[in-house]
């Protein structure tokens, strides 16, 4: 068992994995060397991570390109439909071109809008070939992408230690894209520091104490079985700013978004947060499972805003999580990518982070012009 830090309260602990033995020390696990050293003082040291990050997903496009492969093989027909395009075949091609954006999950609303607008574009004689038709449906996409989700980059500020709540419902893929972003993170430089705050479910903190072994991070754990999970995050957040740690990852409970009185716990958490560093949490991302398609598109809007029901009417609406971006996991399975689009049209939050695979470097930041061209290459 972990030797309790004297600042904490008694149900909590400060975990450095693997070692326990030596509960305030971070364990180097030998991972790949850093592009720049974390210093305390060091003017820009996130708007630098953010946009290294960013540059990093361009050099990763062979990841993002084999993780969206089902998605393509989908949108594959399109080519087909264009590669002998004349004038007189354009409604049964764009009825094509519907059937197949469809199938890809980009939601009715979207689909029609981008082929009614290429229909327009064919008919007054702007789109002539079938490979300009091809251009302007991926230039729809992206300026969709670009204008509703345009703020892909971490939002960390410019003091530390920033803090990220990571939030969603069970079996998204929660905890791994915790532990996949620590991952990340701690290869850039970056001191982290984590919070197993899922105190509702067993064995939510073995697996985020896994995650800190794997990626040689310092945890913040429970030791009783009634801790609120505000407390953790929020002498996890203390711990950070005491120790001067760069950013501390905060796990949160799986939970349903009709379950109010979890989706409530949410706000205690990010009060809780609030109350140690005035401004935390920088970020608060949702995992949603892309397997769902737009199935996922209820939990996001839930998240965002609860519906409070009072007899006999729903009459009181408030803002509960405030979501600031998205990560959207297990796209490598699912032939479902252009609910990456639906999501970002319908709630106008960004994607952050896509899941593409098994690996731990599986966890991409999204990059729209690559996704793009990835879905229709």
């Amino acid at each position: 068992m972990a030797t309790p830090c004297p600042s904490f309260l008694s149900t909590l602990s400060l975990r450095s994995k693997p070692s326990l033995a030596q509960p305030h020390r971070l364990v180097s696990t030998g991972l790949s060397k850093p592009r720049f050293t974390c210093r305390a003082g060091q003017t820009g040291f996130f708007t630098r991570l953010g946009r290294l990050i960013k540059e990093k997903a361009k050099s990763d496009v062979d990841k993002l390109f084999s993780g969206f492969s089902k998605t393509r093989d989908n949108l594959a027909v399109i080519d087909e439909l264009l590669l002998y395009w004349n004038l007189a075949d354009t409604d049964r091609v764009l009825d094509e071109l519907e059937e197949a954006l469809l199938v890809s999950d980009f939601g009715p609303k979207i689909t029609i809008k981008i082929v009614e607008t290429l229909r327009e574009d064919i008919l007054s004689g702007k789109l002539k070939s079938g490979s300009e038709i091809k251009d302007a449906l991926k230039k729809s996409v992206l300026d969709l992408l670009n204008t509703k989700g345009n703020k892909t980059e971490l939002q960390l500020g410019f003091r530390k230690p920033a803090v990220i709540m990571v939030v969603g419902v069970n079996g998204g893929g929660k905890t791994t894209s915790l532990g996949k972003l620590a991952h990340r993170l701690k290869s850039e430089g970056v001191k982290v520091l984590m919070a197993a705050g899922d105190t509702f479910r067993a064995a939510a903190s073995d697996q985020l104490e896994i995650w800190a072994e794997r990626t040689g991070c310092e945890i913040v754990v429970s030791e009783g079985e009634k801790a609120k999970a505000s407390s953790v995050l929020s002498q996890a957040v203390k711990r950070g700013k005491e120790q001067g740690y760069d950013v501390v990852l905060c796990d949160t409970s799986g939970r349903l978004h009709t379950n109010y009185s979890l989706m409530e716990e949410l706000i205690a958490c990010k009060k809780a947060v609030a109350k140690v560093l005035p401004g935390a949490p920088n970020e608060i991302l949702q995992v949603l499972d892309g397997t769902t398609g737009l199935n996922m598109l209820p939990q996001a809007r839930e998240f965002n805003d609860v519906i409070f029901p009072s007899i006999p009417f729903y009459i009181e609406m408030v803002k509960v999580v405030g979501i600031t971006g998205l990560i959207l996991t297990k796209l490598d399975g699912s032939a479902r990518g252009g609910c990456v689009v639906s999501v970002v049209d319908e709630l106008g939050i960004p994607v952050k982070f896509v899941g593409v695979g098994e690996g731990v470097e599986d966890l991409q930041p999204f990059d729209a012009e690559a996704f793009v061209d990835a879905i229709f290459s």
